[in-house]
């Protein structure tokens, strides 16, 4: 039997470890930092600050993690694209301060996540460079360059992994609507443009633990891990209200946009082809019934 006490005293020696420790809850809300982790990312825990807001903060006043692309918004997407995926992640990051460490991302069933980092700066540097190398090639080969989001192999490889698990979970096709129009009227930097804002709306509309990427043209793929028909029609209905009213283009201020989707619920022994093909015919339905809607694929 475990002792009643060990629980304060684990939190105590995290307290007082050098090692930077945080801890954030399934919301991605930072619940827990002793005073490295918040020397490092300037950052108390308050209840409601999130893993994004840490990032953007820190950003704007360069400090904290150092973001070597030029457009924050695409490095984001990418990074969360890798966030809570996996029971345990490891991996370089170098600090504005100078510092050089080894992130670990612990995470358990319920989404609690523990991130426990320790300085390697003075460790003996020799390949170095060829791994982060090794870690751009690997972003890159996972990552659509436009938006950031993950890219068709990255989203079905997930997928494949949520299968091999066992893990209930949903699908969800969307497609821009009209978007030819757009590339006709505006041009095609205005129609990158509307890509980048759905994507932007894509991920702030979803969890943590749920994937997104982006397929080709104008069209996308979320995962909703652990989600039934209820959950995830919320979290579509959620993402279709913030696009109705994006007006992403300067030049076209009263140009919106909407989208359609097919969702689809995973059924045992379905491979992800056979989803995408569902999703595929109930994205169809949600064209044909009009458009700005989502439709249900049927069972197979």
């Amino acid at each position: 039997m475990s002792d009643p006490a060990l629980p304060s005293i684990v939190l105590d020696l995290l307290a007082a470890s050098e090692l930077i420790v945080g801890i954030f809850d399934e919301q991605d809300v930072l619940r827990f930092a002793n005073t490295a982790f918040e020397n490092a990312y300037h950052l108390r825990p308050d209840g409601h600050s999130t893993w994004l807001d840490l990032m953007r903060n820190n950003h704007a006043h360069q400090r904290g993690t150092v973001v070597g692309a030029e457009d924050f918004e695409t490095w984001f997407a990418a990074t969360k694209s890798r966030r809570g995926k996996l029971p345990f992640r490891a991996f370089e990051s170098d600090l504005h301060d100078g510092r050089w460490i080894w992130m670990t991302e612990t995470l358990l069933g319920n989404g609690w996540m523990l991130c426990v980092a320790s300085d390697i700066t003075s460790f003996h540097q020799d390949g170095r460079a060829l791994r982060q190398a090794y870690d751009q090639a690997l972003r890159t080969a996972q990552t659509d360059a436009l938006t950031g989001l993950s890219n068709r192999t990255h989203i079905v490889r997930q997928a494949d992994q949520l299968i091999a698990q066992g893990r209930p979970f949903a699908l969800a096709l969307l497609d821009l609507d009209h978007f030819k129009r757009i590339n006709d009227l505006y041009g095609h930097s205005a129609g990158d443009e509307v890509i980048r804002n759905f994507a932007r709306h894509l991920q702030a509309s979803i969890r943590r633990e749920d994937g997104a990427g982006r397929v080709g043209g104008e069209e996308f793929t979320l995962l909703l891990s652990g989600c039934g028909r209820e959950q995830s029609e919320a979290i579509v209905s959620r993402l279709f209200a913030r696009v109705r009213e994006a007006r992403p283009l300067a030049n076209a201020p009263g140009q919106g946009y909407t989208a359609s989707a097919g969702l689809v619920l995973h059924q045992p022994g379905e491979s992800a082809t056979q989803l995408y093909n569902r999703a595929d015919h109930a994205l169809y339905r949600a064209k044909d019934a009009g458009r700005d809607q989502w439709a249900w694929a049927a069972a197979s």
